[in-house]
């Protein structure tokens, strides 16, 4: 299946702790489930301002 990264702007996403950013997570993972069991998230990447998620998904239009 296709993989997909996704760009969000956080500010100060680069400071937070482990449960803030678990809750981020799981926040995008219930949105994920919303859209539909075709799309499936890896991991994300977390910098100083953004956070960068990848995910499998069958086309782009499903993730956008």
């Amino acid at each position: 299946m296709p993989q997909f990264v996704i760009e969000r702007e956080m500010p100060g996403a680069g400071t937070l702790d482990g449960e803030a950013l678990k809750g981020a997570s799981q926040a995008s993972c219930s949105v994920l489930r919303d859209l539909g069991p075709q799309i499936q998230w890896v991991h994300s990447y977390v910098t100083d301002n953004k956070i960068y998620c990848i995910y499998r998904a069958p086309d782009a239009d499903m993730i956008r």
